[in-house]
């Protein structure tokens, strides 16, 4: 299998040269996950990087669902991105503050989902940023200018619970399921950090935690490794792939490696184990049941 891997990772290097040009936008994607420490407000005025604005992962979310941080419509999108002072112009580039480029695949994966390619992912985050003793701002982000955002909606990179129900009854093969939690909450023997959650995953996945896709100072691995480690969970190039996770956060941590290894880049399961695992009519793989226990 070969690769060709797309520009979808920009370095501190060439942010630094980007700072201050009319068409870039920056956004501050930091994300605290259940039972972590911190406050994303707080760290943001403590510490971004200069004429960024922080993108709400939160906010850019359906407000009527009881599930965490679903997908918005295309028009609350469009209006929340506007007031970001983003455009169909806009060069756009999400960085994650504490973990290196973790939560900001969600902000790049959301814009590509509103059919917005000028979308990046800084390579290493505010981490790398600091460690490198580039400059940083503190306080509030200074209001955004006036734009116009139009989404053009990219169905094929979402699916819903009624997609991962048939393709789990059929077990046919039509996509490979692949999990991007730690291994042991997919194998059910960690507890999962939201109350009330069952531990296990969906039947007939794998698992790629989304930290195998990263070396050790945060920033991703290079693609053919990238790839090496796909084709090791069985991704075939002719099959679709559907990214699962928690809650739709690090699944599209595996999205941007599947781009950035050449692949095919796959759509994103949003709900989740959340989702998945709250539906007392889903089949799970859990402990318990491996052990032919109720």
């Amino acid at each position: 299998m070969t690769t060709e891997a797309k520009n979808t990772l920009v370095s501190t290097e060439w942010l630094a040269g980007e700072l201050g040009k009319p068409d870039l936008v920056v956004l501050d994607c930091s994300l605290v996950l259940p039972g972590e420490p911190g406050d994303k407000k707080a760290a943001f005025a403590e510490a971004h990087i200069p004429g960024a604005r922080l993108f709400d992962i939160d906010v850019f979310a359906d407000p009527d669902s009881t599930l965490p941080h679903m997908v918005p419509t295309p028009a609350r999108f469009a209006k929340l991105a506007g007031d970001l002072g983003i455009s169909n112009e806009s060069r756009v580039v999400f960085y994650d503050g504490a973990h290196g480029l973790r939560s900001a695949a969600r902000g790049w994966w959301l814009m590509r989902l509103m059919g917005h390619e000028k979308a990046f992912v800084l390579d290493g985050g505010l981490p790398k940023w600091k460690r490198e003793s580039r400059p940083t701002e503190s306080g509030e982000a200074a209001p955004a200018p006036a734009a116009t955002f139009v989404p053009d909606f990219r169905a094929d990179r979402l699916r819903g619970i009624g997609d991962i129900k048939r393709i789990v009854r059929q077990g046919s093969g039509e996509a490979l399921i692949i999990d991007a939690r730690a291994a042991a909450r997919f194998q059910g023997t960690a507890p999962e950090p939201r109350p009330g959650l069952v531990a296990g995953h969906i039947p007939g996945a794998a698992n790629i935690p989304f930290t195998e896709l990263l070396a050790e100072d945060g920033t991703m691995l290079p693609p053919d490794q990238l790839l090496a480690r796909f084709e090791k969970a069985g991704v075939e190039r002719e099959q679709p792939v559907i990214l699962s996770c928690g809650s739709g956060v690090t699944a599209t941590v595996l999205a941007l490696g599947l781009v950035q290894a050449g692949l095919p880049e796959g759509s994103v399961y949003d709900g989740s184990w959340t989702e998945w695992g709250l539906r007392p009519e889903t089949p799970k793989v859990t402990p318990d049941a491996a052990k032919g226990t109720a």
